[in-house]
């Protein structure tokens, strides 16, 4: 629908404050679109298939951009191979200098690291990083991996059945949770344990034996462990596991969470 290959049911498009429907050749000449479920031809080589894409966008001496592009992402020794022969990583690069061809204000970027292993999906978003920054381009990320989106996004849209249901910087988005995950590794009888957390309300659980993880605002951390200590808990370690967004989709998921988007 972005790209004007379907048409939206209802609302509009726009682009730099320009409707799309209205001014689609000018718009589609200044984005691209990047995706791990998009693939060049399979039987040519990598340059062939950039130069059929330069010419596209007419793009003056193309050799020496996709030569520039080939530099930047690190692929230039794949350059002569058959697109097919590509592993998965290659490919998502490769695609990715397709997308910056035509020097573009907007790249759509559809779950680039999909399918990745985690080694090469990590390069990938360092990548994507470096692009914001030498390239200096806007990017549209769209993903289901709520750390990369985290790492990598300065505002982010939740959506839920087709509707924006939360939308905000990563921090404010995780603010509104409000709790952190106490983990207390400890040397105590956990029934004494329990009988503390329980009589203060404090919701918690034991995922192994001498450590309880508990649900606290950051500001009673403190009162919860010097309440443990007074019980006679002995505490050996402690970690602060900030809310996130992952904790945010699932909060939205479970339907506890109550902001919702202007």
């Amino acid at each position: 629908m972005l790209l004007g290959i379907m048409t939206q049911t209802s609302g509009t498009v726009s682009y730099f404050g320009k409707e799309f429907t209205q001014h689609r050749e000018e718009i589609l000449s200044k984005i691209n679109f990047a995706s791990a479920y998009s693939h060049l031809q399979s039987r040519i080589t990598v340059r062939q298939n950039l130069t059929i894409m330069a010419g596209l966008y007419d793009i003056r001496d193309p050799n020496k951009r996709i030569d520039e592009l080939l530099d930047l992402l690190e692929v230039r020794d794949l350059v002569d191979k058959l697109y097919w022969h590509l592993s998965s990583g290659q490919k998502t690069r490769v695609v990715l200098v397709k997308a910056l061809l035509n020097k573009p204000r907007l790249i759509l970027m559809d779950e680039p690291t999909a399918s990745l292993d985690p080694e090469i999906a990590q390069k990938v978003v360092e990548l994507i990083r470096t692009l914001r920054q030498k390239e200096n381009v806007a990017i549209l990320y769209t993903s289901h991996n709520m750390a990369e989106v985290e790492e990598l996004c300065d505002r982010v849209m939740i959506m839920d059945k087709g509707r924006i249901v939360a939308e905000d910087t990563p921090l404010e988005l995780t603010k509104k949770i409000g709790t952190a995950r106490l983990i207390v590794t400890f040397d105590a009888k956990q029934e004494i344990v329990g009988k503390y957390l329980t009589e203060k309300d404090y919701i918690h659980s034991f995922p192994r034996d001498h450590v309880v993880s508990i649900e606290v605002s950051e500001q009673d951390i403190p009162k919860v462990l010097f309440g443990l200590g007074e019980n006679g808990v002995w505490i050996t370690e402690v970690d602060i596991k900030k809310p996130n967004l992952e904790d945010v989709f699932l909060a939205i998921a479970g339907g506890t969470y109550e902001h919702k988007a202007d």
